[in-house]
């Protein structure tokens, strides 16, 4: 059986989703949006939101998918900061435009594995 993190690269490795949205879609079921909906609120967090400054889209994604499973502020933005803490020691980074080496010119991170790790790691916040 697949795990959410394999489908979840996987729609971003076949190029149908963004980062964001593969993450917000895979968990879809679980946080109740039908997969338009899912796909939409993910729209504007291609590319670190756009424009590879802000933060990984498959961060964003987890982001969203903690609000809507928790329904609570505090207890989603600790969930937030483990996830995100655990991408970052994994990754060396947690924007986009580091991931991707841009200025670097060291890519850390694919954002199909970008994708699974922040899968992973929400994963685990989700079932806590």
């Amino acid at each position: 059986m697949e795990t959410r993190k394999h489908l979840a690269a996987e729609k971003k490795r076949c190029g149908s989703h963004n980062c964001a949205q593969a993450i917000v879609c895979t968990y879809a079921d679980r946080i109740g949006l039908d997969d338009a909906t899912a796909r939409n609120v993910g729209n504007a967090f291609a590319a670190g939101m756009g424009n590879m400054e802000g933060t990984c889209g498959a961060l964003v994604g987890a982001g969203i998918v903690l609000g809507m499973a928790t329904k609570d502020k505090a207890l989603s933005m600790k969930a937030m900061r483990q996830v995100m803490t655990q991408f970052q020691q994994r990754n060396g980074a947690t924007q986009c435009r580091l991931l991707k080496g841009v200025g670097t010119k060291e890519m850390l991170r694919e954002c199909p594995d970008c994708v699974a790790d922040a899968a992973e790691f929400l994963e685990k916040q989700l079932s806590e």
